[in-house]
């Protein structure tokens, strides 16, 4: 029950890591603000959790919109304590050279610039209040570490994440607020393992797992649980941090793994 009357803003809470979020904040104690671009979904995932939760209907691309969610999360609550920063797009897949320009647009304004949005908006929100509190950007996933062809838009838009949360957590740190990132790699989403169908759903879970060191792929429920450490006073001493949540994903190269279809290739 670490967050006993703490409240809780997600953004994106109507996506499966967001809702998986939602739902461990609210196993222990919190009153949790969902945010999303889907108010519909919002609201329905509110009533169903119940423990006082409330929707809120944003696209934290517009900077106003944003602005004005936090401040009615904030009237409608009294403050804000804790922000899972989670709201984003994998957008459109193209070579650097295709990408179209309103693609590359529409991938920084919800990803980078909905980020900062809802961050500005909240750190200040924090610091009139003089809560001390914590925040927890979805950082740049495995688009850090690793090189995705014709993800360019996504890439540079997690990268830009990243650096927003260290120099936050620097900017913030005077208030006693925390600011850190998650970054997963593969998680059991269909944003995660896009599919036309079921049955490639299945298998694009399958090909992801056998490559994984840990052999299996990430569920949302493991990224909740890094979110929830990270906001509470278990992590009071860490902050500035983009925390790679991938099962060793990363670790592996064509160096160490050059014709594997499974990694690792030798299982005790």
């Amino acid at each position: 029950m670490r967050f006993t009357d703490k409240v809780v803003l997600v953004t994106g809470a109507a996506g499966a890591i967001g809702s998986a979020a939602v739902r461990r904040f609210v196993q222990e104690g919190a009153q949790v603000a969902l945010a999303d671009l889907d108010g519909a979904r919002a609201e329905a995932l509110a009533r169903e959790i119940g423990h006082g939760a409330a929707a809120f209907a944003v696209d934290v691309a517009d900077a106003a919109q944003a602005a004005h969610m936090v401040e009615a999360v904030q009237e409608h609550f009294g403050r804000i304590d804790v922000l899972f920063n989670n709201a984003g797009i994998s957008g459109t897949v193209a070579p650097v050279h295709e990408l179209a320009i309103e693609d590359w647009q529409k991938i920084i304004g919800i990803n980078l610039n909905g980020i900062f949005y809802v961050l500005q908006a909240t750190l200040k929100a924090m610091i009139e209040s003089k809560v001390q509190g914590a925040i927890v950007n979805m950082g740049s996933s495995m688009a850090g570490w690793d090189v995705l062809s014709g993800g360019v838009g996504y890439a540079a838009s997690k990268h830009g994440v990243v650096g927003i949360t260290r120099i936050a957590a620097l900017d913030a740190a005077p208030y006693g607020i925390r600011v850190n990132a998650i970054c997963p790699g593969v998680i059991e989403t269909r944003l995660g393992v896009p599919s036309q169908d079921e049955a490639a759903y299945e298998a694009g879970i399958r090909r992801f797992a056998d490559r994984i060191p840990l052999r299996r792929i990430g569920q949302p429920e493991d990224v909740a649980a890094a979110v929830a450490f990270l906001a509470s006073d278990d992590a009071r001493h860490v902050t500035g941090v983009d925390w790679l949540i991938d099962g060793g994903q990363t670790l592996q190269s064509w160096a160490n793994a050059p014709d594997a279809g499974q990694f690792p290739r030798h299982v005790p």
